[in-house]
């Protein structure tokens, strides 16, 4: 069939025409019909358009950002703060303890590195082994939907405005899903696109991120809202038998976190954070990696979370290769060029005393979120690195106060280096998630402004704490 020119495609030929003929010195006398003001205001009217036409080509190919525009991490929320004599007394009343369990679950808090101020929930604590599935499901609902809703309401912007929404809980999945209970409780629109991540471990919040982006990439002008929590109640090991499994007792604690992404590019001057490299190392084939955290029943069928005494080891090494593939991302040009020389070096020499240059990370990263999953695993990450104690102090500070959040961990780290007031307008930050699978997940955003600690709203958990932290040396120097 033969090509007809639209109008509209008749006008913008002649626009064209217009403003590349008003460039010539003797353009106006092409279009003698017109007047030289008519032709002039013509002329920078088309260049106007075309400009404008341009830009608009240029946005419509160019990446679509993603921006943060706020998070919110939940604190107390009617729950419990655990101390040792709340933990104990929540132990002894366990239907036929040990007395060398309830020693080992005291001495594992003790050398743990979290306070007295992280939360339980108070149907746990008060009714130990006789929690059923109504007190788990008011466990995570009421987490997310508060973390949710003051988000929300912080950031001005209405439930039925969101378009995506992604949620990450990896040991409760109730029917209906916990992303369907809040389009529920929020009254969202029946078009919103939602998603439930299960099974996948303290390195979740990373991957919600990661999805939340890609669907970003493909739905303009969309809002995607992230939720990060992990459900306490009903996965507590009462058993006696395993004392591998009695270990994430003492670690692990409430928390939820809630984040706002969009790729309106109106945002780029109001968001806080936009992501640079949201990066996904998995080692699952690997045997001992796979098995080294794992949801298991005990002989007497009591279920727990299974943590491996190589945890750490293996923590190390998907770290170092989720590293690897990071590192030309976000290095200096210089830094890889000294790895790149050390390793031809070492390939020539053929000698153990050529060691491969390591990258100075602090030169390309101003702030380090690490997961809070325990303090031998911040250590651990904190000497790969070469990170000083201030550098480690968000992440220990979170297990400290929190207790590890698992999935949501990362952003009370991150809550904290906000009400420090060290967050500033060009600064980089670099989210390390590690969780079962096994999986290393990286996060490196780009601070859009400057975050002073008298901005930090109710939605920063350490608001009324935070003049009380680091609390003292000894927690920092491990």
């Amino acid at each position: 069939m033969a090509y007809t020119p639209s109008s509209s495609h008749t006008s913008f030929l002649f626009s064209c025409l217009l403003t590349f003929a008003s460039f010539h010195p003797h353009a106006s006398s092409a279009f003698p019909f017109l007047t030289p003001l008519v032709f002039k205001l013509l002329s920078f009217t088309c260049a106007f358009s075309f400009a404008l036409f341009l830009q608009a080509i240029f946005t419509r190919l160019s990446p679509l950002p993603c921006y943060l525009i706020d998070f919110c991490c939940t604190e107390a929320e009617g729950n419990v703060a655990v101390t040792e004599e709340v933990y104990t007394k929540f132990i002894t009343k366990w239907r036929s303890v040990k007395e060398s369990n309830l020693a080992f679950q005291e001495k594992v808090l003790l050398r743990s590195g979290i306070g007295n101020e992280s939360y339980a929930p108070m149907t746990l604590l008060s009714k130990a082994e006789d929690v059923d599935l109504q007190d788990a499901r008011e466990e995570t609902e009421n987490l997310i939907s508060v973390a949710a809703k003051r988000l929300l309401q912080q950031v001005g912007i209405e439930a039925r405005e969101i378009d995506i929404v992604v949620i990450n809980c990896s040991l409760f999945n109730p029917t209906p899903s916990l992303s369907a209970f809040l389009v529920h409780a929020l009254s969202m629109r029946s078009n919103v696109k939602t998603f439930n991540l299960a099974g996948m471990g303290c390195s979740a919040g990373l991957l919600s991120i990661s999805l939340a982006k890609d669907l970003l990439k493909v739905h303009r002008n969309s809002y995607a809202l992230v939720l990060s929590t992990e459900n306490i109640t009903s996965n507590t090991y009462f058993g006696n038998q395993e004392r591998s499994m009695m270990v994430a007792n003492a670690l692990f604690r409430c928390g939820c976190a809630a984040i706002l992404l969009t790729n309106k590019r109106s945002y780029r001057r109001r968001a806080k954070l936009q992501l640079l490299h949201c990066l996904r190392t998995h080692l699952g084939a690997d045997e001992g990696a796979f098995n080294c955290v794992h949801h298991l029943q005990d002989n007497e069928g009591k279920p727990g979370v299974v943590l491996q005494p190589n945890l750490v080891e293996v923590a190390g090494s998907a770290l170092r290769r989720n590293i690897t593939k990071l590192a030309p991302s976000i290095l200096p040009l210089d830094e890889l060029i000294r790895v790149v020389l050390s390793m031809i070096g070492k390939k020539v020499f053929k000698s153990k005393d050529v060691k491969v240059y390591e990258p100075n990370f602090k030169r390309a990263i101003d702030h380090f979120c690490i997961h809070p999953g325990g303090r031998a695993v911040i250590d651990s990450i904190g000497k790969g690195l070469k990170l000083s104690s201030y550098d480690v102090e968000p992440g220990k500070m979170a297990l400290n106060r929190f207790g590890n959040t698992s999935s949501s961990g990362i952003w009370y780290a991150l809550a904290y280096c906000e009400a420090k007031g060290r967050l500033r307008k060009g600064d980089k930050v670099w989210q390390i998630a590690l969780g079962s699978g096994f999986k290393c997940n990286s996060g490196v955003w780009r601070v859009l402004k400057n975050v002073e600690r008298s901005e930090c709203s109710e939605c920063n958990p350490w608001l009324s704490s935070i003049d009380r932290y680091p609390p003292a040396a000894s927690i920092l120097q491990g």
